[in-house]
């Protein structure tokens, strides 16, 4: 944009901050503005930078988020992006971008300005553009329907990419970044041009940023488009309303806007393809969750492991049929491993078969026992599950909030009862991780009181007692009568998720909290809790969204038969059945 503004009048270069310091410094750079942007400011590769930069004698602007950070010392300058929230909590954020490329936009016309150089009347055009680009992001928000519908091609896709050429390559750069944090791809980037040249071999499925283009460029991705469609790749174009000349089967229509702010509609169509496509494959799990929920049911019923296969070959009847339709159809072709997708397919043919027992043993060479089939089962969907799960209100990365500047990611965490509780039953701090407290965290409002724990060591498929305390001294345990590790203390093991269940011989209400080192679960601690008998909505809601994504699962059972969800029922059920019993069972409250 200041290139633009100032008719190359200036010598302007857009670096990353490492090549900036590896590449391009000189011994006197006090003819230099330097504007580094970040969001965190705290960013190690910019501000070392920043400080090479000073100590030869150049100025510095900082377009940063969060006050008070290590970038803002050391600018000359500082344009703040915040809108309200300096520490950026999620991975996939979007405020940063848009509020970056605004800053930027600003800057320009600034700077343009005080050197004398460039056309008044564009840098009005600019500013009176920028202006009006709230309202026609909320007109791409209206088209939300229409992107989620392009968004489902995604999930039967192996390969992704994202191009663009001009500011569209911007945009394709940033919708790489979240469709990667979103959707647990590795996904290229490329120039619309460069395309054809690489890896359309692989079929892909590759998003064209071109909103905004007009005139011999937009004819020349036309050409792009057409080239990729011939290679069998399935490209999906952004691009303004009534362009259609890029022969693409499949657009994401975008308002028309000054053609040097386009690329900003072209990202956030982006950020909401990224979104919906990790719904899709998010969703496309939800026979195999069905499937795990059933054997769940079945097992907690006590029912003898030849009542549980037996059943089995009933209730798995219509979620196996939905993921072998899955399979016919492709869309776990992206998503799946081949041999997840192999061997519960198998497993499936073993528990439909009328010897279940007998021909999983001569499919897998294992001992044929129910119990061995019913784990098999579970630890296929499991895995399975695992693959295809996008939980894209969590953050997953979170190795990433050091680069957002996040230093304490355990505030607001450790200071809730739940989490204290199991720090003071003897848990360690560093073999509780942050998904872990975070649960714990979710879970606290739903606790009225804990009463007792016991603590766990395991070693392989041994288990033993470390401590004791309150109620817990006066249960026996099973744990005293045998050291195996099984039922739902292995569940929780292998799984290494929180788990609230109800004991099986005396009704208790209880938590499990994996203990993890090195990636192997290496102790238990379990809390006897208190429930309340109901919690207000909003409270519900959110217990039932930090959970173990109950609300979504929740809502995805009764929609898929009803159309809606009320969520005024959650303050009417009782706390024990919607955090603990099948969500399929749960969801017949909400049947008409």
């Amino acid at each position: 944009m200041l290139d633009e503004l100032t008719g190359s009048a200036l010598d302007v270069d857009a670096i990353t901050a490492t090549e900036l310091s590896g590449f391009a410094m000189r011994l006197d750079m006090s003819d230099t503005l330097a504007i580094a942007v970040s969001q965190s400011g705290t960013t190690t590769d910019t501000n070392r930078t920043v400080d090479l930069l000073r100590s030869r004698g150049a100025a510095v602007i900082g377009i940063v988020n969060r006050r008070g950070s290590d970038l803002t010392d050391k600018a000359d300058g500082v344009m703040y992006t915040s809108d309200g929230r300096d520490v950026e909590m999620s991975v996939a954020s979007t405020k940063a971008f848009y509020a970056q490329v605004a800053a930027g936009a600003l800057l320009s016309c600034a700077i343009a300005e005080a050197a004398g150089v460039g056309d008044e009347r564009r840098r009005h055009e600019l500013l009176s553009s920028l202006r009006e680009l709230p309202a026609a992001m909320q007109e791409v928000l209206a088209r939300r329907a229409s992107i989620a519908a392009a968004a489902r091609l995604a999930p039967g896709k192996r390969y992704w990419a994202v191009v663009g050429n001009g500011p569209n390559k911007v945009a394709a750069e940033e919708v790489r970044i979240k469709l990667s944090e979103l959707c647990y791809k590795s996904i290229a980037c490329d120039s619309t041009e460069d395309k054809k040249h690489i890896d359309l071999s692989s079929e892909p499925l590759i998003l064209v940023c071109a909103a905004g283009l007009v005139g011999s460029t937009a004819d020349d991705v036309a050409k792009e488009v057409a080239i990729f469609s011939a290679h069998k790749a399935t490209p999906i174009v952004i691009a303004n309303d009534g362009e259609s000349g890029y022969g693409s089967a499949v657009s994401i229509d975008v308002p028309p806007v000054d053609p040097a702010l386009g690329f900003v509609l072209s990202a956030m169509a982006g950020h909401l393809f990224g979104y919906e496509a990790a719904l899709a494959i998010d969703a496309s799990a939800l026979p195999l969750r069905t499937a795990r929920e059933t054997i769940e049911r079945l097992v907690a019923a006590q029912l003898s492991g030849d009542q549980v296969v037996a059943s089995m070959r009933t209730e798995l009847r219509s979620s196996i049929a939905q993921f072998e339709d899955g399979l016919r159809s492709g869309i776990y072709d992206g998503q799946l491993e081949a041999s997840t997708a192999t061997r519960l397919a198998g497993l499936f043919r073993d528990v439909m078969s009328d010897r279940a027992v007998e021909q999983y043993q001569l499919s897998s060479g294992k001992v044929g026992s129910p119990a061995a089939l019913i784990d098999d089962v579970v630890t296929a969907l499991t895995h399975a599950i695992d693959e295809l799960t996008r939980p894209v209100d969590t953050i997953k990365h979170q190795a990433k909030t050091v680069t957002v500047g996040i230093s304490r990611s355990d505030e607001g965490v450790l200071d809730r009862a739940l989490v204290q509780a199991v720090l003071e039953a003897g848990a360690g701090r560093d073999v509780l991780s942050y998904r872990t407290l975070k649960v714990l965290a979710d879970l606290d409002p739903a606790v009225e009181a804990v009463r007792g724990y016991t603590r766990y060591r395991i070693e392989g498929q041994t288990i033993s007692i470390i401590d004791r305390g309150g109620i817990s001294r006066d249960i026996p345990s099973r744990v005293e009568h045998g050291a195996h590790l099984r039922g739902t203390k292995h569940r929780v093991a292998r799984e290494g998720e929180v788990l609230v269940a109800v004991g099986r011989s005396d009704g208790r209400t209880v938590v499990f909290i994996p203990e993890v080192k090195g990636g192997e679960t290496t102790g238990l601690t379990l809390l006897h809790i208190a429930l309340p008998e109901r919690l207000p909505v909003d409270v519900m809601r959110g217990v039932l969204q930090g959970y173990d994504r109950r609300y979504d699962r929740l809502v995805d059972w009764v929609t898929e038969t009803e159309g809606g969800f009320d969520e005024s029922l959650l303050g009417e059920l009782p706390v024990a059945e919607l955090l603990i019993g099948p969500i399929s069972d749960t969801a017949d409250h909400w049947r008409r």
